[in-house]
Formats: C-alpha cells, structure tokens, sequence
C-alpha cells in the first residue's frame, strides 16, 4: 500500500486549514464521519474491504517527516503550534471501522475530530485506486493521455480570444477522486508544463511541494456544520462558522462556502461586515450561472464593487463548462475553477461517485441542505425537516 500512500502531506489543503482552526476553536468535539457511494460501481466495492484495511493499517503508522512540516510552516497562514501538534500526530486505527453491508463498502470514522476528520481523504483515494486497479491499466492510460491533450489544446486556442477584463484561471481539485496517484501527478506536470498560464496551483499539498505550485484550499461543508453543534442558535450557525474562520486567519483564506443551508439561505448571513472581509465565494451546487448572478446582485445591493471579489466555481467542471462560465461573468467578477474528476479520472470509463462526510457532531447529526438533488446528506430526518423550517429550505 505505500504506493498508494505516498506522503501525510498527499492530502487536500482545505483539510489542513480546517484541521487548524477546529483544533484552536473546539478541540474537544467528537465526530462520526461516513463513506458513500452515489452511484452504482462496475463491480462491487466490498470486494476491496481487505486491501482497504490493510492501506489504513499503513496510514496509521505514518508520520510527517521534517521537510514535510518546513514546508506546511513556511505557508503563511498555518501556525507555528499547529505544525508542533503535526509534529507528534498519529492516525489511530482503532478509530477507523471497515465493514461490509451486502455489496456496500462501510467505512465509519468515529472519535474526537481533530483525530478523525484527517481520515476522508486519504480513504477516499486510495478506495478509488484499489477500484481501478482491478481494470487494464494501459488502454485506460493512453486514452487518458489523449483526452488530457485535447484538453490542452482547447486552452490553446481559447489564448487567443479577445481578453476580458479579468483573467481565466483554473486548479487541480482531484486528490480525493483520481485514477491513480502516479496518473494525477502526470497530470499536474503536464498542466504546469504546458499552460502554466491558466493553470494556478493544485489542492494536492504533496504535490504543490514537489513541483513549486501554489496549494489551494479554505475550508469544505464539514467545517460549517459542526457549528450546527456548537451551542449557538441553529439559525446563526452559518455566523459563527465565518466568524471564526476570520478571527483564525485575520483575512487569509477568504473564500466562503455557500451551499451548506443553500444560497439564499447564505446570502441572508452574509452582510456587508463579510462582504468586505472574505475575497469571494466557492459555489459547489446548483445551477452555476443563476448561483453568480445572485452572488454579483448581493455584492451590489450592498455596494460592493464585484470587480474586487472573486467567484470560485468547483462543482462537476469540464473545460467546456469552466470557460462558459467564464466568458458569461469575467466582466463583471473575478473567476475561478476548481476542476476535479475532469482532469484526475477522465479515462473512457465512469469514475466513482464517493464521498465521506461528516454525519454527527458532539452526538447530534449535523446536516447539509444542498442546492443540487442528491447532494443532500443528513441520517436523521428529524433535524434534516428541522434545518430546512429554521432556513426556509424547500424539500
């Protein structure tokens, strides 16, 4: 398994980011993250229980060696006793299950989160390289390799359309969904290489080390829904989390999430003291265009001029659908887009839709009231009906 487990430091930025703000805010809260699979795979992933358990069992006798945590301090945002807690951190296998229900794969991460919430990434790849192990490597790879050119070529030409008044730029977001490491990191070489203009940094920590990239990340769902456990007034969680996410970073990493309650819903908790103090938005469901024009219409009615923030678009994103994006609001906005499977698991075969989420928090479930059908992930119904009538969520 250590050729799936390369590194500590292989794992999303954002993972890092949150990690350090939850450990100085609420260091105490004790978590249940779990694994699903949204569509149905060519074969079943329980047949991967036992090479699962042996990478964890890997994983957990990992540590960050010293060049690794030079690096994560030499980020200007990650502080000093955060790295020392790295420093000593261990994974715990006890607080990892693997278990097998019919043909479901389930993995249950439970225990204080600042112990757990490293696990989802880390599980996330390497069930996805453990599943596509079991194909022909090799015709996969070449047809790979040719959509990757394709893909480099439509950049190409897209060079030379007539300049906007902000510039395009896209990142690697597919650590946590790739074919294979050595593919992603292929992957990575090749953009830097051949159109480091448009291409701006990868998510990857381990790679944005190795090939000099700037790292990308703020924070994910699960940092905004443990402070639906928190003890503040379910209504004002989304306050509190942007409020403590500004006092642990004093203006760095200032791209907010806004699909945890849906959009509307964070719109109506992000007033003119936020507006002014994150640089922008990430969008991660719904409809992205009817998502932008909302966000721009807010940043004007509270006269913010939307030229000086930016719209971050991470959600499903092809090249296609990035530049449409792009033509219709850099104009008007600064943009971004974090592309993922697109770039890390696009091979001529369907890509595995899994995720690992956060699904309770100091022994109450905590919810996120997607803006897209299926994203939505709660495993109790009660407070996912409650969450909804506090934010007005149409089912």
């Amino acid at each position: 398994m250590k050729t799936i487990l390369r590194s500590l430091l292989e794992n999303d930025l954002y993972k890092f980011t949150m990690w350090q703000a939850l450990l100085h805010s609420h260091p105490n809260t004790q978590t249940e993250y779990s694994f699903v699979c949204r569509n149905t795979p060519a074969y079943p992933l329980a047949e991967l229980r036992d090479e699962v358990n042996e990478a964890l069992d890997h994983l957990c006798t990992m540590s960050f060696t010293e060049e690794e945590l030079a690096y994560l301090r030499s980020l200007r945002f990650i502080k000093s006793d955060f790295v020392d807690f790295l420093t000593v951190f261990r994974f715990q296998r006890r607080l990892i299950s693997v278990e097998l229900d019919g043909d479901k794969l389930v993995i249950q991460a439970k225990g204080p989160q600042v112990h757990v919430m490293g696990f989802e990434i880390y599980v996330l790849y390497i069930v996805n390289e453990l599943y596509f192990r079991r194909f022909d490597a090799e015709p996969l790879l070449a047809e790979g390799r040719r959509r990757l050119s394709a893909k480099i070529e439509v950049l190409k030409a897209f060079s030379k359309e007539p300049a906007r008044k902000n510039s395009f730029g896209f990142f690697d977001f597919g650590l946590r969904r790739r074919f294979s490491g050595a593919w992603q990191e292929e992957v990575v070489a090749t953009l830097a290489r051949e159109i480091p203009t448009y291409f701006n940094g990868t998510s990857n920590v381990y790679l944005a080390k190795k090939y000099n990239l700037v790292p990308i990340g703020t924070m994910a769902h699960e940092y905004l829904q443990s402070y639906q456990s928190f003890g503040v007034r379910l209504r004002d969680f989304q306050k509190a989390a942007l409020e403590g996410w500004v006092q642990e970073y004093r203006g760095d990493l200032g791209t907010a999430l806004t699909d945890v309650v849906g959009m509307d819903a964070f719109l109506a908790d992000f007033d003119l003291y936020f507006a002014k103090l994150f640089d922008g938005l990430r969008h991660d469901s719904g409809d992205p265009v009817v998502w932008g024009e909302k966000a721009i219409a807010h940043y004007e009615k509270l006269r913010v001029n939307p030229n000086t923030k930016r719209l971050v678009f991470s959600d499903g994103l092809d090249f296609d659908t990035a530049l449409s994006l792009y033509r219709h609001f850099a104009d008007r906005t600064m943009t971004a887009f974090g592309i993922g499977t697109y770039l890390t698991n696009d091979m001529g075969i369907t890509p595995l839709n899994i995720v690992m989420k956060l699904v309770s928090c100091n022994g109450q479930a905590v919810a996120k009231l997607s803006d897209a059908p299926g994203k939505t992930l709660c495993k109790d119904e009660t407070f996912l009906a409650y969450l909804r009538q506090v934010f007005n969520h149409p089912a």
